[in-house]
Parts: structure tokens; C-alpha cells; sequence
């Protein structure tokens, strides 16, 4: 699906969901960015029918509870809105692994790109006089990745295709580097973001950790520029030109326990005592450290020994800062 049907149909069900009443189909023309503007021609009119029966269709097929209906017995033609209560899931409880990528997935819809024209939509609906209840709305307030400060300019002319020029500094450098680059997309590896792209200057793919751009991104030249590759794997480009020497490192843990950990294993079956064995690679055994920490008694690392002894380091250093406290 196209980025900007994408979006459109992401402002389309926000807005419907954030109110009681039937809306007809001329205030989602007006009010959801994307449709076709209202300029009186005809083409304009058919333009917009053929993409809202679209949308329609494929909110059905993708099992949003969309229903049509009027308001009141004075309305003149029905409306649309979603069913709030049909719509919801339930409650629903996660591991912190689970966790941490939903809020991964939150810090990106709540970019300033994704957010702004679905809350303009909002807004345009109760200028219209359509009841939008704020209680039940989703919060939409746009806001910038505030641990990544380049995200959201990086993120946009990815997503426009638009050539993309920032300072960039390695840890070994003194001052910070201009690059040129055609931006494919940005990617969440290893609990950092990238930039993944073509340098223009060295004419070559490149990969940018976004946390060593310097200042403010800025997009230059038309839209459309160019085409990433057909068969890009961001994520594997990533891991070639940034994951190191791979590491295998086995763990025990009590069965029942460490469920995020086990998903990313091999289980490697069960210890004398019971436990359970399980391998795990990693390009980053210090992160992993951090992440089996978490795990407290749970886990014990057998191998290697520099990833036990940096789990111990670890926990002997929560141990000193409980006592002190």
C-alpha cells in the first residue's frame, strides 16, 4: 500500500472513531486530508467517489466494524462512522519485551508527519459541527522523537524521496562531516535508529546511526527523486555494514520465566538441574548483558565467559547502589 493511502486511511478511521454521529461523505471530503478537493468539476467528484468506495472497501476487508446510518430522521443522506466497542481489543497484558516494541511503534505514529493531519482532521470535524468526543479521541498531539532529534526530517524525505544533506560525526573524528545522501529509509537494529541510503559523494550505500547526525536535517530538490533499490532489506543492509563479530552465548533459565528472551534463542534442552538451555547470538554482547540483568535470578549465563562476567559486573554494581541507598 502506498505511504499516502496509508495515511489517509489512518486519518479516515481516527476521525470516525472520534465521534457518535453518522458523517456523510462530503464532510470526510472536506475534512480527511488525502481525498480530492472540492473545486465544482465533475472529474473532481468522480475522483474522489472512486478513491472513498475504495477506502471503504478495504476498511471492511481489513475488519474495521465501518457502519452507515443517519444521525436523525431529518438527515438527507447517510453517513459513516466506526463502532467504537466493536473496534477495540481487549484488555490485553505484555511482557516488557512486548512492551518496549509498542512503544517503539508509539514513538514513530507519534511523529509530527503521522499525527498533524490526522488531529487537523479532528479540529476540521467540530468546526463542521460534527460531535467529536474528545474523551474517547485518540491523543494526537505531534511531537518529535525526542531521543532521536534527526528522526522525523530523516523519516520524511525517506518517505518523500527527497535528497537529504546533514553533519555527520564518527567517534573518531574531530568536527562533523557534510553528507549527501538519497535517503531509502530509516530502521529500528539492535535498539538504535539508522538512515540507510546512498552517499552521493562516494557514490556507494551507506548506513547512518541517527544519534551521530549533528543539527537539524534538511531536505533539498523535488520529491520523486529517485527510487530505492526493488529488493531493499533495510534491516539486512544494516546488520551487514554495522553488526560485528557474532557472538554465541548459552543461558539456563527456570522454565516458565524469560518468554521475551526464549523468543529470540534456541533452545538447546534442559540443564541437570531443570533448567532450561538456550542459545543466543549477538553482534553486541554488552547489550545482551544489559538485557539478561533484567532477568535477575531467572537467568545464569554458562558461556562466554566475558558475557558472565559482565552480567555479574552488572548485578554486583545494582547490589552496591541497593545498599548504599
Amino acid at each position: 500500500m502506498a505511504a499516502k493511502r496509508a495515511e489517509r486511511l489512518v486519518n479516515l478511521v481516527i476521525a470516525l472513531l472520534s465521534t457518535r454521529q453518522y458523517v456523510t461523505a462530503a464532510k470526510i471530503r472536506a475534512t480527511v486530508p488525502g481525498y480530492e478537493p472540492d473545486d465544482g468539476s465533475d472529474r473532481a467528484d468522480e475522483a474522489f467517489k472512486r478513491m472513498f468506495e475504495r477506502d471503504k472497501a478495504e476498511l471492511r476487508e481489513m475488519g474495521v466494524p465501518l457502519e452507515t446510518g443517519r444521525t436523525s430522521v431529518f438527515d438527507t443522506e447517510d453517513g459513516y462512522r466506526i463502532a467504537r466497542a466493536d473496534y477495540e481489543l481487549p484488555e490485553i497484558h505484555l511482557s516488557g519485551e512486548e512492551a518496549a516494541a509498542v512503544g517503539l511503534a508509539l514513538r514513530l505514529w507519534e511523529s509530527a508527519q503521522l499525527a498533524g493531519p490526522a488531529h487537523s482532521a479532528l479540529v476540521k470535524l467540530k468546526a463542521a459541527g460534527v460531535d467529536v468526543d474528545s474523551s474517547r479521541a485518540i491523543p494526537l498531539q505531534p511531537r518529535l522523537d525526542a531521543g532521536e532529534p534527526a528522526f522525523e526530517p530523516c523519516y520524511a524525505a525517506a518517505r518523500d524521496r527527497r535528497q537529504l544533506e546533514f553533519g555527520y560525526q564518527r567517534p573518531d573524528e574531530d568536527a562533523p562531516a557534510r553528507r549527501r545522501v538519497q535517503p531509502w529509509g530509516v530502521v529500528a537494529w539492535h535498539g538504535r535508529w539508522y538512515l540507510v541510503g546512498l552517499d552521493l559523494d562516494r557514490g556507494a550505500e551507506r548506513v547512518f546511526r541517527l544519534s551521530r547526525v549533528v543539527g537539524t536535517p534538511k531536505a533539498t530538490g523535488p520529491a520523486g527523486a529517485f527510487e530505492p533499490p526493488t529488493d531493499l532489506d533495510l534491516g539486512a543492509v544494516v546488520a551487514g555494514q554495522v553488526g560485528g563479530a557474532e557472538h554465541l552465548v548459552v543461558v539456563r533459565a527456570r522454565p516458565g520465566t524469560a518468554i521475551g528472551l526464549r523468543r529470540q534463542a534456541t533452545p538447546l534442552g534442559a540443564a541437570e538441574d531443570g533448567d532450561d538451555r538456550l542459545q543466543l547470538r549477538t553482534t553486541e554482547p554488552g547489550r545482551l548483558a544489559d538485557q539478561l540483568v533484567a532477568y535477575g535470578a531467572d537467568v545464569v549465563v554458562e558461556g562466554p565467559a566475558e558475557v558472565r562476567d559482565a552480567v555479574i559486573a552488572r548485578l554486583s554494581r545494582l547490589a552496591a547502589m541497593g545498599e548504599s541507598a
